[in-house]
């Protein structure tokens, strides 16, 4: 590039997408948790985010529900598919762009379709419903830590419990706030575009676990219901799921534009 050529605009909100990433999330270093970048550098990447529509990441809207989160591929097995029950019905991850840094990618989901409750270690989390409707459950892990006397729980705080459309802003999550552990039931086919910040990563100890939540009243002795100061249905006892998860999930093909990487 010649000197004092300004550099040309992103040729795409997805490349715009990630050079913002690129300038805000920086490699991890080993051994060392992230910090979660400055609010204003958030701030950049929602407002972009929320400018993203699904013609922007290669999808269509218009029959989203006949579709049901098959990432709007022209197949004839996918044609057929539309007569196979809801419940068979896969969630499909269309992958945008993944470095040490960050990810970008999108989760289509069909009417019904459930992520449980997961946590997201160390990690900021931004994510835009594209099309859509889905309820989202979330919490936040309450410090200094509460364990249940009864069983191996532990109490956490609801931060959300709520339906979200494609009309909402884009929602951020942190390490310690903003729902890092949440679950998505999808209420009509949807499609939700996430960024993580970093990536999970088994050897950086940024591991998915999953949880199951009990009612606060369920597991509460007489010294749990003392640290509870309002009211006890904005908490709840989640406990660890030790055994696998069956998520029907599978990779889908993205379409959309491709990212450009910079040059460092």
């Amino acid at each position: 590039m010649a000197w004092g050529v300004p550099p040309r605009p992103p040729s795409s909100k997805v490349q715009a997408l990630y050079e913002l990433c690129k300038r805000t999330f920086p490699s991890p270093s080993a051994g060392a948790s992230p910090s979660p970048p400055p609010a204003d550098a958030v701030r950049s990447i929602s407002l972009l985010m929320d400018t993203i529509t699904p013609a922007d990441v290669g999808l269509r809207d218009d029959n989203a529900e006949d579709d049901r989160g098959h990432g709007f591929f022209e197949s004839n097995f996918l044609k057929s598919s539309a007569r196979v029950a809801r419940w068979a019905q896969p969630i499909t991850y269309l992958h945008i762009y993944e470095c040490d840094a960050f990810s970008i990618g999108i989760f289509c989901l069909p009417t019904s379709a459930v992520i449980p409750l997961h946590d997201h270690p160390g990690m900021t989390v931004l994510s835009k419903i594209l099309y859509g409707s889905m309820h989202v459950k979330s919490y936040d892990w309450i410090e200094p830590t509460v364990l249940a006397s009864s069983q191996p729980a532990r109490l956490a705080k609801l931060h959300m419990d709520d339906v979200r459309t494609a009309l909402c802003p884009t929602s951020v999550l942190y390490p310690q706030s903003g729902g890092n552990l949440h679950c998505f039931t999808s209420v009509s086919s949807c499609a939700v575009l996430d960024v993580l910040a970093p990536p999970y990563c088994e050897d950086a100890g940024r591991i998915c676990t999953y949880f199951h939540d009990y009612p606060f009243s369920s597991l509460s002795a007489a010294a749990e219901l003392a640290k509870v100061a309002d009211n006890p249905d904005n908490y709840a006892w989640l406990e660890a799921i030790n055994t696998p998860v069956n998520i029907y999930m599978r990779p889908g093909m993205y379409t959309g534009p491709l990212v450009q990487e910079l040059r460092t």
